[in-house]
């Protein structure tokens, strides 16, 4: 199976650009990522990036999955969920309590009806 082209490297800069934005104590989906970065349809291409960017500091960690589950963090996950909470947030179940109010807001995301 061939593999997908590789994403722009402008692509790649915003992106390390808009982890770089996300302040402690609020998280942000990578769909959210994806419009931060300018292409507000690709959270999947932002998940991709995220499994190899390798730039020291970059939080990581505040980038959840939808609907505020947690999600993975390489072989790591309660290290993710340890961060977060160390940063203020609740974790039940899996899920960041209250995640509207700790999700960070963004010019250009789709809004859910």
């Amino acid at each position: 199976m061939p593999k997908a082209p590789a994403p722009s490297a402008s692509f790649k800069t915003r992106v390390i650009r808009a982890l770089r934005s996300i302040p402690s104590g609020k998280v942000a989906t990578y769909g959210d990522v994806a419009a931060m970065a300018g292409k507000p349809r690709a959270a999947r291409a932002v998940g991709n990036l995220m499994r190899t960017i390798r730039v020291p500091g970059l939080p990581y960690h505040r980038v959840v999955a939808a609907g505020g589950r947690v999600g993975g963090y390489g072989a790591f996950p309660q290290m993710k969920v340890s961060l977060l909470t160390a940063e203020g947030l609740t974790v039940v179940r899996g899920r960041i309590r209250r995640f509207a109010e700790h999700r960070l807001p963004v010019h250009g995301r789709r809004q859910r009806h």
